[in-house]
């Protein structure tokens, strides 16, 4: 039986997640060559048990997002993360953005008068999907009964079933602005760190819309707030911000058309159910000396 390491606490669901798999959950020691960690706000304290460890050969990391361990990732360990273990609760949430958005539902949910008569539609339109990870994989599965028009930007621009095309990152600045509808879906890397800022939006059509379920720091908050308050946009749907938690009186919440939800894509209750299974099917494959499912390139960042 193996032996792994789980930090810090752990919630009971995966301690049996492990030992369904076939694992002794222990406690640290010079023993133990496997960690699943735990807690995506303490990267010190991971670097710091990794340090005080050199005998670790993997970590399993808790969300698809990697940057805040963007140092740690490059050292000589196998590194894994929950990447597409929650592509379809996010890939759900974008698209019911996408038509709260496009249906003007933060205008009518607020409004005392019949007011005007306006939507967008989905159907036909013209999305473009910056990213080509699981979420996006599952998202062109939804957008498919809307016949929408699908490009798809990522790192490697390798052909994703169900879009109509798929471009590199140097494509981005031509597509924006034919699309009725950008959703953000890619890692934070240095490459993607406040990307869409007041340049961006300016190539986008005033009629466009913005959807945002990977990371706030992928989007200049107060150029988007300047976008969406000068009609440059026609609105905006973000699920992450920067700051995050968005405080309380922050300019962003009275921008014109926007919706924010508090990451809440993938749920705490989601999380538990979908990482527990992450950690049964990789410390299966580590004790079987297969191949684990979410390795994290330290190139990519992802």
């Amino acid at each position: 039986m193996i032996q792994v390491a789980m930090e810090p606490k752990a919630f009971p669901e995966y301690l049996e997640a492990a030992v369904e798999a076939g694992a002794q959950v222990v406690p640290i020691d010079s023993t133990v060559k496997a960690l699943i960690w735990l807690d995506y706000s303490q990267p010190q304290a991971l670097a710091e048990m990794l340090d005080k460890n050199p005998q670790i050969e993997w970590v399993q990391l808790p969300f698809a997002g990697v940057d805040a361990f963007a140092d740690i990732i490059k050292r000589p360990i196998l590194f894994t993360s929950a990447k597409g273990s929650y592509r379809e609760p996010v890939a759900e949430h974008a698209l019911a953005l996408s038509l709260a958005m496009m249906r003007v539902i933060p205008e009518r949910v607020v409004t005392k008068t019949w007011g005007r008569q306006f939507a967008d539609s989905l159907y036909d339109s013209n999305v473009l999907i910056f990213g080509g990870g699981g979420i996006t994989e599952e998202l062109l599965k939804l957008l498919a009964p809307f016949r929408a028009n699908v490009t798809v930007i990522r790192k490697n621009p390798a052909a994703m079933q169900g879009a109509n095309q798929t471009l590199a990152f140097d494509q981005l600045d031509a597509e924006l602005p034919k699309a009725d509808l950008v959703i953000l879906a890619a890692a934070l890397t240095n490459e993607t760190r406040y990307l869409f800022d007041a340049s961006k939006f300016a190539m986008m059509k005033p009629t466009a819309y913005l959807v945002n379920i990977a990371r706030g720091p992928m989007v200049h908050t107060a150029d988007l707030i300047g976008a969406l308050n000068n009609d440059v946009i026609a609105g905006a749907a973000v699920d992450v911000t920067d700051p995050e938690p968005l405080p309380d009186g922050h300019p962003l919440w009275d921008a014109k058309n926007i919706i924010i939800t508090p990451h809440t894509a993938d749920t705490r209750k989601q999380v538990v159910r979908l990482f527990s299974d992450r950690i049964r099917e990789n410390v299966r494959a580590y004790g079987e000396g297969k191949p684990l499912v979410g390795v994290v390139d330290p190139e990519l960042g992802y």
